[in-house]
């Protein structure tokens, strides 16, 4: 590929990958539809494969679009866990997601390319519509159970609240160029030290648009019904990889953007930080169905990755990073044994988990690995991306930001072993086993050996965090 192009390898790779798929479901009507998914998923598999072996380029597009370590790291990042996501709806028998298998792929893909063009822009125009490019699909994948009135209600609560987060980030870029008088990162960041109003107003108002992307508090309304009535395996991805998307983006504007005045949002991202990190810990609390209780958990856990954000250093930027990686893992295969289980009991309440260990012991054991590793608990992922986060913000002073953390991190561990509880000390409804589909619980087990891989050895992520990190400051 010429040196003209080999910044857009990924994305060029994907938008055929599309037509590719595209093709093949105008061509396979009547056709077994599971094969669209494995065009998909073995694509997408091919996509990391060269994603791992990509090494950062210049920039392109006169500045505006960058394959820097930041954008090689996210990428695979949202590779991984798109392809983790595809596998495990390969195992639907029935319903939506084999009904209509071609729109289905066709959506999470056009909606992954938004996500690799994101993490490349340097420039608030490219960012804004890579950002639609991302957002537009999946308002549609969540109402893909469109016969089902809690799908559709949820789609259209999260449109709604989508369109308006967009709009509010749209005029606060507005403002930001007519302070700036340009779009370019680097030309905002040389901007920043005349401290205009109108350019600090745009740069808020945006934040606002940010806190939707990543379901911050008091943005987050539309994730527990979201994540209730859309299909399992795509909550699964939807609940990691647009929020770490949108943590690329905040790292874009907030730090590359604004430059040697950094420190100016460490109050915003703090204040922000608690009321989420305590907003959702204490809404997670009287949760009983499995996928509200993790939806108000991952808002938690945003809270918790913006303590690493306001710490406003390379360490908290790194930090930031790994704790995406560990959370992927984490969370995308709690949702996975939900799913599992979901559909043998017919329930995604926590009671369906009653007696999950005399059943299945090893599928118990991987659901106990990852809320053991969304809880923070040594030594799995989620203990050191805990650890890392609050080290960075100690580095910087904010202990009274670490104190909140570390305090809220116990609450969330009394519904997490709630949940443990169910699943090892109370009796089973039923003796059965639980059956696991093939490509599911091969979903499940990369999830469970993430988790435990990146528990036993962080460093090689965390040192590629670091490396990618450092530029930024």
């Amino acid at each position: 590929m010429s040196a003209t192009l080999a910044p857009f390898t990924l994305e060029i790779g994907l938008a055929g990958l599309l037509l590719v798929l595209f093709v093949a479901t105008l061509a396979g009507r009547g056709a077994d539809r599971r094969a669209l998914g494995w065009i998909a998923t073995v694509g997408v598999l091919v996509l990391l494969a060269i994603a791992m072996g990509l090494a950062p380029s210049g920039p392109a597009l006169g500045g505006m679009f960058v394959q820097d370590g930041l954008a090689v790291f996210s990428k695979r990042l949202f590779l991984a866990a798109t392809f983790i996501g595809l596998l495990a709806g390969m195992s639907a028998s029935s319903g939506p997601l084999l009904r209509r298998a071609g729109e289905y792929h066709l959506l999470v893909l056009a909606s992954l390319l938004g996500m690799l063009v994101l993490a490349s822009a340097r420039d608030l125009i490219l960012l804004f519509v890579a950002f639609e490019l991302m957002s537009l699909p999946l308002y549609v994948l969540a109402g893909f159970r469109k016969r089902e009135a809690e799908a559709v209600e949820a789609a259209l609560k999260f449109f709604l609240v989508g369109s308006v987060s967009s709009a509010v980030m749209a005029y606060g870029f507005s403002f930001v160029y007519g302070a700036a008088r340009t779009t370019s990162l680097a030309g905002v960041a040389k901007s920043m030290s005349a401290g205009d109003p109108l350019l600090i107003l745009g740069l808020l108002a945006a934040f606002a648009g940010f806190g939707f992307k990543i379901a911050a508090f008091p943005f987050h309304m539309w994730v527990p019904d979201t994540y209730e009535a859309a299909t399992t395996p795509f909550v699964a991805w939807l609940s990691v990889t647009p929020k770490a998307a949108g943590f690329v983006a905040l790292f874009r504007v907030y730090f590359e953007g604004v430059g040697p005045q950094v420190s100016t949002w460490v109050p915003v991202a703090a204040m922000l930080a608690t009321l989420t990190i305590v907003a959702g810990n204490l809404m997670a609390l009287p949760q009983q169905n499995t996928k509200r209780l993790l939806a108000y958990s991952g808002i938690a856990h945003i809270g918790y990755m913006l303590v690493g954000f306001a710490a406003a250093s390379p360490t908290g930027t790194a930090m930031v990073l790994f704790y995406l990686v560990a959370y992927v893992f984490g969370n995308m295969g709690a949702f996975l044994v939900v799913e599992v289980v979901a559909r043998v009991e017919g329930s995604e309440a926590t009671s369906a988990l009653r007696g999950l260990a005399q059943r299945s012991p090893l599928l118990a054991l991987a659901m106990l690995l990852f809320l053991l590793s969304l809880g923070g608990i040594p030594f799995v992922a989620g203990f050191w991306a805990k650890l890392y986060v609050f080290w960075a913000a100690a580095e910087q002073g904010l202990y009274w930001l670490v104190l909140v953390g570390a305090l809220l991190t116990v609450v969330a561990l009394f519904y997490y072993l709630l949940v443990a509880k169910r699943m090892y000390i109370e009796a089973p409804a039923r003796p059965e086993r639980v059956p696991l589909p093939f490509a599911l619980g091969l979903a499940v087990l990369l999830c469970a050996v993430g988790v435990v891989a990146l528990g036993v050895y962080p460093k090689p992520v965390v040192m590629a965090a670091l490396r990618v990190a450092a530029p930024r400051f």
